[in-house]
């Protein structure tokens, strides 16, 4: 049994800080905590390992409050947000944000810091401590899940999701796509997530003034967790577009069911791929429909990019996507990234869509919708 009040104590515990700040992010955190409890059907070690990440996030919140009081300079720091990439997990806007984040004329977050935003008391500059954590950290994933390789490329130093600052805001596609927690899936499709974006720039504004280097660099993001915010996105950050891939749910859909089921396997001995199947299915259809009726009122900030022309000639997708942003290419950048890509690249993941309860005709009748839009 996991409770708030216990991992609220436990946060300041482990920190020794009492300051929270705005406590608005406790709805979540106990919408998040009650599925937990009640649908994750966690394993003894899914339950441990839940806990320790829960406290930790929350840590990092205490944290958070206190570099502020220590470093008020933080705030002042001045984020350019040039493009979040979107569209449904498995359409290829991993390879192009990695492409993207490739060049020289752009910045991203990176996987080590996502889970390691502030600096250890008395660690340098080189952030030798936490990109050893991350590292540990990656390689105990892939042991507990050896077969996540053949579906993701993990890189501990490499471009990752921004979605993963979110976690700390307990407002995060993170948390459903770890566990089977659909009734939380079901409060943050209809949550006011601004709170949680306003806190996105702030973990953002502490990433840039850590890295000098970062300075005047506009930033290319990605998540799918953004089609559920698009609204909210556009108004926290005024000269962001959003970056759209486009593939066949049909394809897509499946593909992420079996990431999920992979990735809940971790948590619980009870992974049920139908459920989880039929419920991605749901939600990526309700997402979409969102979407489709936001982006008609503001065309002008969208760009739309076809997985197939990102698989076919990556770095020519990459280009027109940098022109279409306002933003220089860096071709030297992308053709080596793509280089590097492939010599990663290892195993093959098999699925269909059975596996996960789900017909590619169904599939096809429920983002019919969506088919027409793209095509």
């Amino acid at each position: 049994m996991i409770t708030v009040d216990d991992l609220l104590a436990t946060a300041k515990d482990k920190t020794g800080l009492t300051d929270y700040g705005d406590e608005w992010f406790t709805e979540p955190l106990t919408v998040l905590v009650r599925a937990l409890n009640d649908e994750a059907r966690l394993s003894e070690l899914g339950l441990t390992l839940t806990r320790r990440r829960l406290t930790a996030l929350l840590a990092d919140r205490l944290r958070l409050r206190q570099l502020h009081k220590d470093h008020p300079e933080v705030r002042d720091e001045q984020v350019t947000v040039a493009a979040e990439i979107c569209g449904l997990p498995r359409t290829g806007s991993t390879l192009l944000h990695r492409l993207l984040a490739a060049s020289r004329h752009v910045t991203s977050t990176l996987s080590w810091e996502t889970s390691y935003p502030l600096p250890f008391p008395g660690e340098g500059p080189d952030a030798a401590e936490r990109k050893k954590r991350a590292q540990d950290r990656a390689a105990l994933f892939l042991r507990m899940s050896p077969e996540f390789g053949d579906i993701h490329t993990i890189e501990w130093d490499g471009p990752e999701e921004d979605v993963i600052l979110l976690d700390r805001t307990f407002t995060s596609m993170s948390f459903d796509s770890f566990y089977w927690v659909p009734s939380y899936g079901t409060w943050l499709r209809a949550a006011d997530q601004g709170p949680a974006y306003r806190e996105l720039r702030e973990w953002l504004q502490v990433l840039q003034w850590q890295d000098p280097a970062r300075e005047g660099l506009p930033w290319v993001l990605k998540s799918p967790h953004h089609l559920t915010a698009v609204p909210t996105v556009l108004a926290e950050f005024p000269g962001c577009k959003i970056v759209m891939t486009h593939r066949s749910p049909a394809a897509a859909v499946p593909s992420y069911a079996s990431m999920v089921t992979t990735m809940t396997g971790q948590y619980s001995d009870e992974a049920d791929p139908v459920a989880i199947g039929r419920y991605w299915s749901d939600r990526f259809a309700t997402t979409l429909r969102q979407f489709t009726e936001t982006r008609r009122e503001q065309q002008d900030r969208f760009v739309d990019v076809r997985f197939a022309d990102v698989v076919a000639d990556p770095v020519a997708a990459a280009e027109r996507v940098t022109a279409e942003l306002g933003l220089p290419a860096d071709r030297a950048a992308f053709t080596a990234y793509v280089a590097r890509d492939r010599e990663q690249r290892h195993g093959k993941h098999t699925y269909t869509a059975a596996d996960f309860g789900l017909t590619e005709e169904g599939l096809a009748r429920d983002f019919a919708f969506y088919e027409e839009v793209t095509s």
